[in-house]
Order: C-alpha cells, then sequence, then structure tokens
C-alpha cells in the first residue's frame, strides 16, 4: 500500500480545512437562530453576539405557540404541502406517462410544455384566471395553478421513456389497461424519482410566499410564510400573535420571537430531508440519463 505524499496530504488537509469552514458558515446562522430564540430578555440586551445562553428561557416559543394565528398557519402551510405535493405528483405522473407513449398529438403537446418551460403569461393574467375560477382566498389558489411543472414533468417522462418496453407488454400481455400498467409497473418502479420530486415539490409549497400574498387575502388563511413575513419583516410580533397568550402584558423581545418563530417554521420541512434524501441523487440521475 502506497503512502500518500506531503502534497496529497497537504492537498486532503485544505480540502477538509475548507469544507468545515463552508459547514461552519452554515450552521453558524442556526446557532444563533437557537441561542437567541431561547435566551433570556437579560442574556440578548447583554450581548451584541449571542452563541450560547447562559439562562434558558423558552418564553418566546410558549408566547409563539398560545397564537392562534401561526398555529393556523402552520396548520394551512401543512395542509398546502401534503396535498399540493399528492396533486402534483398525481398530474405530473399520469401526464408524464401518456406522454412517454406513442399517442396521437404528442409532439404538438410536447411543444406546448416545453413553450410554457421558456415562456409564462405573467402575473397579471395568472391572476386573473385565478380570480375568474373563483379560487380567491381559497388554499386551491396555491396548488392547481401550479399543479404541473414543465421541468419535472420532462425529468420524469425521460424515465418512463427508459422503462423497458417488454416489461409493458408483458402487461399488455396479461390483460391490464394503461391505467393498471401504470399502477402496477410504472409507479412502483418509479420510488426513487416519484420520491426525489415529491421533496422538490414538498419544500417549494412549504416556502412559497408570493402566492399566498398575491391570492390570499383573508389573514385566518395566511400561510406560515406570510406570517413570518409580518414578524420578521413587517415587525408585527404583537399586532401578529397577540391576543390569546399568557404573554400579553409583557411579552418577550420582539427578537426572541422572531427567532423562534424562523425555526419553528423551518424544521417541519427539515424532517422530511431524511426520508427523501436516500432517494434524491438517485431518483434525479434516474430520471434525466438517457438509457
Amino acid at each position: 500500500m502506497n503512502q500518500k505524499s506531503i502534497v496529497e496530504r497537504l492537498f486532503d488537509s485544505v480540502n477538509i480545512g475548507l469544507l468545515l469552514l463552508i459547514c461552519a458558515v452554515m450552521l453558524f446562522p442556526f446557532l444563533y437562530l437557537f441561542s437567541v430564540s431561547f435566551s433570556s430578555y437579560e442574556d440578548f440586551l447583554g450581548s451584541k453576539l449571542l452563541l450560547w445562553p447562559s439562562t434558558w428561557s423558552t418564553d418566546a416559543y410558549e408566547y409563539i405557540w398560545k397564537s392562534r394565528t401561526f398555529r393556523q398557519a402552520l396548520l394551512t402551510t401543512t395542509t398546502v404541502t401534503i396535498l399540493g405535493t399528492a396533486v402534483n405528483l398525481f398530474f405530473t405522473s399520469t401526464m408524464a406517462y401518456a406522454l412517454s407513449r406513442p399517442i396521437v398529438g404528442q409532439k404538438p403537446i410536447m411543444f406546448m410544455v416545453v413553450f410554457t418551460l421558456l415562456f409564462s403569461a405573467g402575473m397579471i393574467p395568472t391572476y386573473l384566471v385565478v380570480q375568474a375560477t373563483g379560487l380567491l382566498d381559497s388554499i386551491w389558489s396555491l396548488i392547481l395553478p401550479v399543479a404541473i411543472t414543465p421541468f419535472n414533468l420532462i425529468v420524469i417522462r425521460q424515465f418512463f421513456i427508459n422503462i423497458p418496453n417488454d416489461m409493458i407488454e408483458a402487461g399488455i400481455v396479461d390483460g391490464a389497461n394503461d391505467l393498471q400498467i401504470f399502477a402496477r409497473i410504472i409507479v412502483p418502479l418509479s420510488k426513487p424519482t416519484l420520491a426525489a420530486f415529491s421533496l422538490f415539490y414538498a419544500v417549494t409549497h412549504w416556502n412559497n410566499y408570493f402566492a399566498p400574498i398575491l391570492y390570499i387575502n383573508d389573514s385566518a388563511k395566511w400561510t406560515i410564510q406570510v406570517v413570518l413575513r409580518q414578524i420578521v419583516v413587517v415587525g408585527e410580533t404583537t399586532g401578529t400573535l397577540g391576543g390569546d397568550n399568557m404573554f400579553t402584558d409583557n411579552p418577550p423581545p420582539p427578537e426572541t420571537i422572531q427567532m423562534a418563530a424562523i425555526l419553528l417554521a423551518t424544521v417541519p420541512i427539515l424532517i422530511v430531508y431524511p426520508f427523501l434524501q436516500k432517494h434524491f441523487a438517485k431518483g434525479v440521475m434516474l430520471g434525466a440519463v438517457k438509457g
């Protein structure tokens, strides 16, 4: 076994040092958020850069969690994410499978898909369509206009094309129709790809900020990102979250409330990553590389 040369060891050391530095830079904001959100009022006022609180306090989390507005926003966002991801996967996968088979009008339909990938109608026409269909102030306005993403459709379609045609013909010989072939053959073989794109769709729905501001006027139907905007950007901590909590007379500092709200809005989607991460790279590569 050959030992590494001095140059190779130096190269490895520099790479490891750079990666550790990048990790530290990426983790620092989370550490700061975590520390400030659990800090007491005295710790926060007495330190310009708080990396670890000396006195732990959960007042900010109790203040947020006792707010009906925050809980409702979290529930609305979770509903939109789960329901929207299911709608996205259903319509994207079914359309991708149909376009992967030799059907009449396949090329014109694919042309329209690619055209929408390059050009969009714009904000005002889209808003007028949502308004004309009666979707304003409904969670469906956050789901149906983005039911299919053209890029994801093209990648999933390419994966379906790469599935051996012999398997589909075997299903036809056994008397299966197109829906049975799709449900019993195509979907089980496509689990890594569908899992990867379900992660894409879920993260997109969870972080969606512009559409709720545009289509949702009722504050009772706000998503978590809109509530975060009111708390962090506008600075309305007591105005947005106040009214039904135990700290109405003496609320925690606005900064600790902001940090706690950001963490509570970030953690749920981070929990999803470990369950889908193993399918992520494999699923995307299977769909992107032509066999």
